[in-house]
């Protein structure tokens, strides 16, 4: 089992950019595909995005491809996401999970809000 920890979620404006992070603890990070999952109010969590743990493989949802970035660390054990040209309807909350999902290690999240 990997515990996770989110971070740098925020209130931005349409069309910023913010980058989120997730450490992991846990020696198995190295192995796993890795990737990010959202929450938008009063809708079921759904999939952003994969990382692949060798060969730099990755990812995405159509809603987010090309605006979204998913990249991780293996020496640090933490993943990123750059998220780019952000639009209101990517306010949710942010957890970074393996793939599939592990359900005893879903985290807190971290709160993404884009609005003017």
């Amino acid at each position: 089992q990997v515990e996770l920890v989110e971070s740098g979620g925020g209130l931005v404006q349409p069309g910023g950019s913010l980058r989120l992070s997730c450490a992991a603890f846990g020696s198995i990070f190295s192995i796993l595909a890795m990737g990010w999952y959202r929450q938008a109010p009063g809708k079921q969590r759904q999939w952003v995005a994969t990382s692949m743990p060798t060969g730099g493989s990755t990812n995405y949802a159509d809603s987010v491809k090309g605006r979204f970035i998913i990249s991780r660390d293996n020496a640090k054990n933490t993943m990123y996401l750059q998220m780019n040209t952000l639009k209101p309807e990517d306010t949710a909350v942010y957890y970074c999970n393996s793939v599939p999902a592990t359900e005893s290690s879903w985290g807190q999240g971290t709160q993404v809000t884009v609005s003017s």
